[in-house]
Parts: structure tokens; C-alpha cells; sequence
């Protein structure tokens, strides 16, 4: 099996910036793997509200994640400044595979990994044709 190589910066679109928290690190002194899905799922969320796509509150349709993958290759800590980056792999029917980096110091990711999403009717769950508009949003950031 061969190793994963850490994401350049170039390779993202949209970026967040998170501050670390004391309680992110852990007893071995630097963020927990946990955090790091905490900050997936911030990064895409935030970037769908901003962009319109979704209403968390009353909106349908909605995106569920049915899937998750983050590779770690450098460590992260209290305190410091953490940009995570944001790009789509790849757009289906129904689903969006994110791909995701995030960075501490320099352009190469400290962790990288993949976050998906299934757009589903929010009454029923089940899973219904992308929106146009979501598609056109997207396919920008691709």
C-alpha cells in the first residue's frame, strides 16, 4: 500500500480559518483526529449556507454525510491558526464528494481527506437530483 502524499494549497477553492481551542489538544499535546472532522463539516456546511444551498432550519432539500476519510501527516496544537481548504472531487446524481485540507504552517496539508455528502428529501431521507443551482455552485469550486 502505497503512502498518500499531503495536498498543496493550490489544490483547494474555498478556505475557512479556525482558531484552536485549549480543549482540541489532547493528552499526547496536539489536536485530537476528532477536531479535524469537526472542522470538515464546519468548512462544508458554512461554505452551503453562504452560498444559499442550505437552510438548516426549513430547507429542502438537505445534504446528508454518508461518508468520511482524513489522513494525518503533520500535527496541529494549541494555540494556532488553521486554514482548511475546500474543493469538489467529484459530483453525482445526488451526491458530492468533497475533497478537504487543512493546514497549519505552509502549503502543504498537515491532514487531508474526503467528506460526502447525499442530497435527500428532508422529510423522507431518501435520496433526490441534485438542485440545478446546487450543481452550478459545485461544479465552480471543482
Amino acid at each position: 500500500m502505497s503512502r498518500e502524499q499531503p495536498a498543496e494549497k493550490s489544490e483547494f477553492r474555498v478556505w475557512r480559518t479556525f482558531t484552536t481551542r485549549w480543549t482540541d489538544n489532547d493528552a499526547y499535546g496536539h489536536v485530537n483526529n476528532t477536531i479535524f472532522y469537526q472542522w470538515f463539516d464546519s468548512a462544508v456546511n458554512a461554505w452551503m449556507v453562504e452560498q444559499g444551498m442550505l437552510d438548516i432550519g426549513a430547507g429542502d432539500p438537505i445534504a446528508l454525510v454518508v461518508e468520511t476519510r482524513c489522513a494525518y501527516f503533520a500535527p496541529l496544537e494549541f494555540p494556532q491558526d488553521v486554514e482548511v481548504g475546500l474543493s469538489v472531487a467529484e459530483l453525482g446524481r445526488s451526491s458530492i464528494r468533497y475533497r478537504i485540507g487543512v493546514f497549519g504552517q505552509g502549503d502543504r496539508a498537515a491532514a487531508q481527506g474526503e467528506f460526502v455528502h447525499v442530497v435527500v428529501d428532508r422529510a423522507s431521507r431518501r435520496p433526490v437530483e441534485m438542485p440545478p443551482g446546487w450543481r452550478t455552485k459545485l461544479a465552480a469550486i471543482s
